[in-house]
């Protein structure tokens, strides 16, 4: 028995060697939650306050799942912030101003999202100009444009058809009322797919002789993973149960998770990041990637700019403002790489939260706007410090 255990300590050890980013970054989300629980007085994980963590932090996560195979293609997009704000103030002038259905309005306004990543990934892919350049002139663009819709004036409130894309909770078919029936058995659904995927990703990769993580590992981060989910589940079933916006976020993770883990277009995202001319070699239409990952920002931006100002139930002109640092810093607290090639969704979902969790938990506390940007801007410095040690121990 101590042969066995003296054998199996080593290969946990340079298992967590190995891939220590990934669990540092969930022990990180426990650690700053745990923390904020205990300085709040318990108020972090109320029910009310766990819906408000979805609802305020929704549009960052959306935006993050775009952000990341922009920056995983070796680029970087600092448009994302003007064009939610844009794209809010259009929907306001369609739905408020010009009676527009908002089914149409909601259609109309992702095409020009679309459009406007379709515009700047066509300078950046096909005229080589350096995306921080064409990003940034959209920016002031998009900034200027939203000033220009809304005359400097907020426009709303809008019809509760559309606000329920935010602020909308998914009927219980159990009708439980309280406990919300519905939430219990999403989160138990959830809890069992979870388990079965990655106890099938478990025999897949015995099959083809490729090595995985130890047992004890295994089981530790399916249980903290599991606990999470039916705490969070239950939490909510005893508010109003699972809102609208939620939803959208877990299809689009699950969506751009298979995208990235599971196709050829997500590997050859990755290559091009990687090496870009090595890509181009090897038969990979990089430009058409590049132009491909903008296209999928403008759809997402768009999409967030509506949830924002559904959330908000009006248009102002300063929606999105320095949005975009946060979906950026998300993105990097959440593993991926300056120079490209490298990061996972489930990555940057986790630090949406991180800094979902520490921009809540700081307002709960009080915490100026002064000091809570200083303590973002060392959170972020801290991950893309831990980065590059990481990568210059690998070397």
């Amino acid at each position: 028995m101590q042969a066995t255990s003296t054998a199996t300590a080593p290969g946990i050890g340079a298992y967590l060697t190995r891939h220590i980013r990934e669990y540092g970054l969930l022990f990180a989300l426990i650690a700053i939650m745990a923390f904020f629980q205990v300085v709040t007085g318990g108020t972090l994980l109320r029910p009310v306050n766990i819906t408000n963590l979805f609802l305020q932090n929704s549009y960052i996560i959306i935006m993050a799942l775009g952000m990341l195979l922009v920056i995983v293609g070796g680029n970087i997009d600092l448009s994302v912030g003007s064009v939610m704000g844009f794209i809010g103030a259009l929907a306001a002038v369609m739905i408020v101003n010009w009676q527009l259905p908002v089914g149409v309005a909601i259609l109309l306004c992702l095409m020009t999202g679309m459009a406007i990543g379709a515009v700047q990934g066509y300078f950046v892919a096909y005229w080589r100009i350096p995306s921080f350049i064409v990003t940034l002139a959209g920016m002031l663009v998009f900034r200027g444009l939203s000033l220009w819709l809304l005359a400097g004036q907020s426009i709303g409130p809008f019809p509760r058809s559309f606000q329920a894309l935010s602020t909308g909770f998914i009927p219980d078919l159990f009708a439980l009322d309280r406990p919300n029936g519905l939430a219990l058995a999403v989160g138990v659904a959830a809890v069992l797919l979870i388990l079965w995927l990655g106890l099938r990703a478990r025999a897949r990769n015995a099959r083809y002789g490729i090595e995985d993580e130890p047992w004890g590992l295994f089981l530790l981060r399916n249980a903290i993973v599991a606990a999470a989910l039916l705490f969070v589940t239950w939490k909510l079933a005893w508010f109003r149960g699972l809102p609208n916006v939620l939803l959208s976020m877990v299809v689009l993770t699950v969506i751009y998770v298979f995208i990235t883990e599971r196709t050829t277009l997500g590997r050859r995202i990755y290559a091009v990041g990687g090496n870009a001319k090595a890509a181009k070699l090897s038969g990979i239409r990089t430009e058409r990637l590049t132009f491909l990952t903008f296209v999928n920002m403008g759809l997402l931006a768009a999409l967030a700019g509506l949830v924002f100002a559904a959330r908000l139930n009006t248009a102002t002109p300063k929606a999105g403002f320095a949005v975009e640092l946060d979906v950026i810093a998300a993105v990097f607290i959440g593993g991926a790489s300056m120079a490209g090639g490298s990061g996972r969704i489930v990555g940057a979902v986790v630090g949406a939260f991180i800094m979902g969790v520490m921009n809540n938990g700081m307002s709960i506390l009080g915490i100026g706007i002064d000091y809570q940007q200083v303590i973002k801007g060392l959170v972020l410095l801290a991950a893309v410090v831990f980065d590059v040690y990481n990568k210059n121990k690998e070397v």
